[in-house]
């Protein structure tokens, strides 16, 4: 079986599908879009003009270029997987659909945030990972997976009280500020990293500004090395996962939480309707944050029963996604 997976892939979560795949002796391989960038300042400065004055991105056009490209190298495929088909025209993704026999996505985006409507008519099945979007449209629900290695709290050592690591967004951004100040009042440590382009201005005005030894908030426009991550998160007793704006399905942070058994604080309340759902475990903040104290820090961790957090894996995930079976 050939199994080809065509995502943008920018903190390197999809290339965990190949690789489950590939161990299960399935001939998989993966078309990352994000790896095809303007080549030098010409490039740039030429798109640019060309956004500006034509409504044309040809960066867009190069990417998908480079996906038909690499299709015609790879040949026929028994499954194609896209992963948010937004990034294409409905051209390409004609063409695409070409190279195989079951064509397939998978939205974690909703269709509030990112509408795709127009294009869904041409896949085989359409996954999502949103409840609204479930129940409107008719998809297939499925949430994102575990996809680290399960280590028990009993083998980690955490310095930190609450880790978070998220893209920019200027609602996260505004509860981060709200969520510090509450932090710094209960004198935890805790460890918050923003990153992307607009952070910029924060850290302009982190140059001029006395930061609390106990504080570490850190805007940044450099991307943390996605391997680097655990790391983190082991040096933390809790996890921190705040939504978008019109978010309602379950962020990656949640199933890397479970994975290293950490509790989580969120803002998510759908959270509360799924089985592994445990209010010793997590937190849903309320709007002003007034349900934070130092308790859920102290209490222990309870361990997720082995049933249901196999339904999360990896594994689990691509038996459902691709329809394979445990003989594969």
């Amino acid at each position: 079986m050939k199994i080809c997976i065509i995502s943008y892939d920018f903190w390197d979560y999809d290339k965990y599908i190949v690789e489950a795949l590939c161990k299960r002796g399935i001939q998989s391989h993966h078309i990352k879009i994000s790896a095809v960038t303007h080549s030098n300042f010409n490039e740039r400065a030429v798109n640019a003009l060309s956004k500006t004055f034509l409504n044309k991105n040809l960066k867009t056009e190069k990417r998908q270029k480079f996906v038909l490209d690499s299709l015609e190298k790879l040949g026929h495929q028994d499954q194609i997987l896209v992963l948010n088909p937004d990034t294409f025209d409905l051209a390409t993704l004609e063409k695409i659909k070409t190279y195989t026999n079951r064509l397939i996505t998978y939205l974690y985006d909703n269709l509030e945030r990112v509408p795709v409507e127009d294009k869904l008519h041409l896949f085989d099945k359409v996954f999502s990972f949103d409840g609204i979007d479930v129940r409107k449209h008719g998809f297939e629900k499925i949430t994102n997976y575990i996809y680290l290695p399960h280590i028990s709290q009993e083998k980690q050592n955490p310095q930190m009280d609450m880790f978070y690591i998220t893209s920019y967004d200027s609602r996260r951004v505004s509860m981060v500020k709200l969520l510090a100040k509450k932090l710094m009042d209960l004198g935890l440590k805790f460890q918050i990293m923003v990153i992307g382009k607009k952070s910029w201005r924060h850290q302009l005005t982190n140059m001029f500004i006395k930061i609390p030894k106990n504080l570490f908030l850190i805007f940044s426009i450099k991307k943390i090395p996605h391997n680097d991550l655990p790391a983190y998160y082991k040096n933390s007793r809790v996890l921190l996962d705040l939504m978008r704006e019109g978010q309602y399905g379950l962020s990656f942070r949640v199933f890397e939480a479970m994975s290293l058994e950490k509790k989580i604080i969120t803002d998510n309340e759908s959270i509360k309707t799924y089985d592994f759902y445990n209010p010793n475990n997590i937190l849903i903040l309320n709007k002003n944050i007034t349900n934070l104290d130092q308790s859920f820090f102290e209490s222990p961790y309870e361990k997720i029963p082995e049933e249901i957090y196999e339904r999360y894996t990896l594994d689990s995930w691509v038996n459902k996604v691709f329809e394979l079976d445990n003989k594969n």
